[in-house]
């Protein structure tokens, strides 16, 4: 069984692809559930963000696994596999582990150093947990990801590259408003918050952080509103919820919205916007941010006059995306490093279950020979039966521990897999038992939750 991963990204598809491809909170479980239904795919998990949309399935072969998946992945989006085929991007085994601890470090982020995808990814491995889809090896994969990215934010100074695409987007609409870069331009300014999810909620932190006046957040589900505009109003934010319906009086007195709902379809339409301006007393330009994928907002909003629109496709050439070439060096080196670490235990685990069949049949040679010994020297005393007995084990424990603590160590490297192959060819350890040790080992041992610390602090 090995990790496949299929995806697109930012990287490699324009937004209205993503659009389409788009996996909601909705849509994730029938999407998990179709995937390890299909005949060559184990465990599963679907790491859904503003900007990616990535599968993660353990397979037991590459070409029918690819296959399965890419095919589930058209089929999702609406689109044919030869539409999506140039917007794809396929990893493998090794290469789709370092893919996902790149993605966790934040390298491959719209924003590089960005944090919120930390919290992406513990959501998209508790689907997975919770729906039963993720065993071992997801398990592994996906707690040593979040891992590497709390390693990555600590030991490096990616962060300084920004907490995330909504840092960059209030960084542009306070410079658009007439303020400096450092959202100075937002202070004592008002603003609407369109979507109460953990995008929303990192919207508000940072117009609170940046001094806004007063805030309004709207979202379809009322409770939700409120306790976002609590959190506000805790740190001294004029703050108010409303609903849907409330949301074009909001924008007529608003400077910036930021809109992140996860909507299909557009939220805010021109006619929204049209009629919110005309009944504006504000000389001041609107700022709409679109953070939603799919797009919150109409796109033709910017033939309006007096509207300014920032979107993913936007945000996506800002140059505060950048993090420094130094600090992402260092990233780098730190995820290479976690990366021939994760490998190398991953290699040694492999050959765990030979070591285990090699131990089994070396333990039952020697039941058997004692056996022999008995029906051939009836005379023995018990005390001699169990002083020969010792000896004869010692003998065989001291004769395997050389080679079997070294088939681990070779087994570590790359190209590891070939010492337990020999081993097992030495020993004629058929690959069926070595595979029923393996599914012993696994069922016996427990799969504990991913670091719960890990998690939250990603999605802070």
């Amino acid at each position: 069984m090995s990790i496949l991963m299929v995806g697109m990204s930012h990287r490699s598809a324009p937004v209205s692809t993503l659009e389409r491809a788009a996996v909601s909170e909705a849509d994730r479980p029938k999407l998990l559930d179709a995937l390890v239904r299909r005949p060559h795919v184990a465990e599963a998990m679907v790491v859904s963000t503003c900007n990616r949309i990535e599968i993660y399935a353990v397979v037991d072969a590459f070409h029918g696994g690819l296959a399965e998946v890419s095919g589930l992945f058209a089929e999702h989006s609406g689109m044919s596999v030869q539409e999506l085929t140039s917007h794809l991007y396929v990893r493998y085994s090794e290469s789709a582990v370092e893919h996902l601890f790149t993605v966790a470090a934040g390298l491959d982020s719209m924003v590089v150093g960005e944090q919120q995808i930390l919290g992406q990814i513990r959501s998209a491995y508790a689907a997975s947990d919770s729906q039963q889809v993720a065993g071992r090896a997801v398990h592994e994969l996906a707690q040593q990801a979040l891992r590497v990215g709390k390693r990555v934010h600590s030991e490096t100074g990616i962060d300084a590259a920004g907490a995330s695409v909504v840092s960059v987007a209030l960084e542009r609409a306070a410079s658009l408003l007439g303020g400096p870069r450092e959202l100075e331009g937002l202070a004592g300014r008002r603003a609407v918050v369109l979507g109460a999810g953990a995008m929303g909620g990192l919207a508000v932190a940072n117009l609170i952080r940046a001094g806004i006046g007063e805030v309004t957040v709207v979202n379809r589900t009322a409770e939700r509103a409120a306790r976002l505009a609590g959190t506000a109003a805790d740190a001294g934010v004029a703050a108010q919820a409303a609903g849907f319906d409330g949301l074009a009086a909001a924008i007529r007195t608003a400077d910036v919205v930021v809109t992140c709902t996860g909507s299909v379809g557009a939220v805010l339409t021109v006619a929204d916007v049209h009629t919110a301006l005309t009944r504006r007393t504000e000389d001041s330009p609107l700022v709409i941010c679109d953070l939603g994928l799919p797009r919150d907002v109409d796109p033709a909003v910017v033939g309006l006059p007096g509207v300014d629109l920032l979107d993913i496709e936007t945000l996506r050439r800002d140059p505060g995306a950048g993090a420094a070439e130094s600090d992402a060096e260092a990233a780098r080196e730190l995820v290479a490093a976690e990366l021939a670490s994760y490998l190398g235990q991953q290699r040694a685990s492999e050959v765990a279950p030979t070591v285990t069949a090699l131990r089994r049949r070396a333990a039952e040679v020697v039941q058997g020979e004692l056996l022999r010994l008995e029906s051939k020297a009836p005379g023995l005393t018990d005390a001699e039966k169990t002083e020969v007995e010792r000896t004869v084990r010692r003998v065989v424990d001291k004769l395997l521990h050389a080679p079997t603590v070294r088939v681990k160590q070779l087994a570590a490297a790359p190209g590891g897999g070939s010492y337990a192959e020999a081993l097992r060819e030495l020993f004629e350890l058929s690959p069926g038992v070595t595979a029923a040790v393996a599914r012993s080992s696994e069922t016996a041992t427990d799969v504990e939750p991913a670091d719960q610390s890990l998690a939250e602090e990603g999605a802070q």
